[in-house]
């Protein structure tokens, strides 16, 4: 018994040891990771040389928010609404496709399964940057050159192999005595896709939906590449053009910055249980 006891102590001293190196180590992440957002955020309010005048990592005194009225009066949202739509409506398209091409791919046997998904993966490899020049001929060819539904092909075509891919990895990891038990109750394939694997596939969605939105989001060859009209600019060329008039006023440039990356770190903040989800159910079949 008190050999038992000793053990039992000697691990709960090794599980308290343990706890503390990992919150120790997570709070010196958290440190590192926040710190450039903090400096963003509290320099914003500053006027153009009272970081020269007063330091990066002392409070603003005073507190101005005149950088903030001055973006917004040079239409910021306007360049915001563009770069929502674009998004949306390229993660619409691309779930939908993504989510017709996993099934077949992760619940069917046909011939040629093997090479069409050889052929997905391998699409993964390209870089997108390489074919700027053909889509931007193709794009002027179209005649879709300066608009926004120049970007939803792009975005949507290079988002779309890495989707399939995750994707068809996580609906084989749905349990197929479901779909079994739907065709002996009479359930056709677009049945048990739209009533029984789609909705399954929730996290897996949410996942994608979060990361290339991300990536979508802050997009700038493209966008600098097929739009030259300020009327149908997104974000990230904003960015480009209020540090091209603000160069000197680094304030009034963070808080465009601020502006562009507090929209996805709050869509984070809510989904972020659905993006562990999906991650986790992701790689662990059965």
């Amino acid at each position: 018994m008190e050999q038992k006891e000793v053990d039992y102590r000697k691990e709960k001293m090794k599980s308290r040891i343990a706890w503390v190196v990992a919150f120790i180590l997570a709070l010196m992440w958290s440190v590192v990771a926040l710190l450039p957002f903090f400096f963003m955020v509290m320099n914003s309010f500053r006027k153009q040389f009272d970081m020269l005048s007063q330091g990066v990592f002392h409070l603003p005194d005073p507190w101005n928010f005149q950088n903030y009225v001055e973006i917004v009066s040079k239409g910021f949202f306007g360049y915001f609404l563009r770069s929502v739509i674009v998004v949306a409506v390229c993660l619409v398209l691309m779930l939908i496709i993504a989510s017709f091409a996993a099934y077949p791919l992760s619940r069917m046997q046909f011939k040629g399964r093997g090479l069409i998904y050889a052929g997905i993966v391998a699409m993964m490899s390209i870089p997108m940057h390489v074919t700027l020049i053909p889509i931007f001929k193709m794009t002027t060819d179209m005649g879709l050159y300066d608009t926004l539904q120049a970007l939803i092909g792009p975005y949507v075509t290079f988002a779309l192999p890495m989707a399939v891919f995750i994707l068809t990895a996580f609906m084989m990891t749905i349990p197929r005595e479901i779909e079994e038990s739907a065709e002996i109750d009479g359930c056709n394939k677009f049945r048990i896709f739209f009533s029984m694997i789609l909705p399954l596939s929730k996290s897996g969605l949410s996942t994608l939906a979060i990361y290339n939105g991300v990536s979508m989001w802050n997009e700038f060859a493209f966008a600098n590449t097929l739009i030259q009209s300020a009327a149908n600019k997104t974000l990230p060329l904003a960015l480009g053009q209020f540090k091209g008039e603000h160069s000197l006023d680094i304030p009034i440039i963070l808080s465009v910055l601020v502006l562009s990356v507090l929209p996805m770190i709050i869509l984070f903040i809510i989904f972020q249980d659905k993006l562990v989800k999906g991650m986790m159910a992701g790689s662990v079949k059965g």
